[in-house]
């Protein structure tokens, strides 16, 4: 079900056409929250103040619609999918421009009310639309086949979604949090989590299928370096953050063509393990559109 589309109003509300006149380059982000009642509260909103990005993909949102509109403040429309089990999963979109063709639906009913899933088109000042997507990918079980299944159906079936999207001519740019780190130098422990969740040779085959066959291009590899990292995810759990033994499981992964007009991207890493407001960081990506 899609939990919500809406419009948080106020001054911007009188500046849609002036936006949409002096757009040139457009920051778009991707973070998973843990909580946006939690990361408002440890300072999400500093963050966005200050980096100002125009449109943001939320995972692990974990509130309802009402809510998520209140503790964001004015400016932002807003596309929520809410997951139907409180206080899990929940995906959305949030933008500086309007939304529209906002949808929920992924492979049928499979995964209706999960809260994983929702696309949304952003038209640029120049008449170019992009439809974006933000996922949150389930973390799987490598010792429970049913759960693994399960996430091995969802990267599945969103490479069938992606490919229709593409046919249809849009540039796509497919975020979020995956929880499967691609290669070796995207998981500080590697040798240790050969075979596990997260590190499954099943499901880094998938991320294969959508980059080197079907030639979708992971920007945030593109544009980050060769690696190790950057790091999007470090375990509160002992020193991770402290020895940067993190993991990078956060994506913007976009067509070819939108990945030319894309010209750098950040891991937005807290300097201090006391300044996060999540154990994600965003990963954001500037586009010449």
């Amino acid at each position: 079900m899609l939990g919500w589309v809406g419009w948080a109003g106020g001054i911007w509300g009188g500046l849609g056409a002036v936006w949409q006149n002096l757009l040139v380059s457009i920051s778009i982000a991707t973070v998973n929250v843990n909580g946006i009642r939690a990361a408002v509260r440890k300072g999400m909103l500093d963050w966005i103040e200050d980096y100002a990005p125009q449109v943001i993909t939320l995972q692990e949102v974990r509130a309802p619609d009402n809510l998520l509109s209140g503790l964001l403040g004015q400016g932002w429309f807003i596309a929520h999918d809410e997951c139907s089990a409180k206080g899990r999963a929940g995906v959305a979109i949030i933008s500086r421009q309007p939304l529209r063709s906002v949808s929920a639906q992924l492979g049928g009913s499979a995964y209706n009310d999960s809260g994983r899933w929702i696309e949304a088109t952003v038209d640029t000042a120049e008449g170019t639309a992009v439809t974006v997507i933000s996922a949150y990918v389930h973390t799987g079980d490598a010792d429970d086949a049913g759960r693994m299944e399960e996430k091995l159906a969802f990267l599945r079936d969103g490479i069938i979604r992606l490919t229709e999207l593409r046919a249809a001519g849009n540039h796509v740019l497919f975020t979020g949090d995956l929880n499967v780190a691609h290669h070796e130098v995207d998981i500080k422990n590697w040798r240790g989590n050969i075979g596990r969740a997260g590190f499954h040779p099943d499901e880094r085959a998938y991320l294969d299928q959508l980059i080197y066959q079907l030639g979708w291009v992971d920007l945030g590899r593109r544009l980050g370096g060769d690696g190790p990292g950057p790091y999007t995810w470090w375990s509160y759990r002992g020193q991770a953050f402290d020895n940067d033994a993190g993991w990078r499981i956060d994506y913007q992964i976009a067509t070819p063509e939108l990945a030319e007009l894309a010209s750098s991207a950040t891991v937005h890493r807290s300097a201090t393990y006391d300044g996060r407001w999540s154990d994600h960081a965003p990963l954001s990506v500037e586009f010449d559109l």
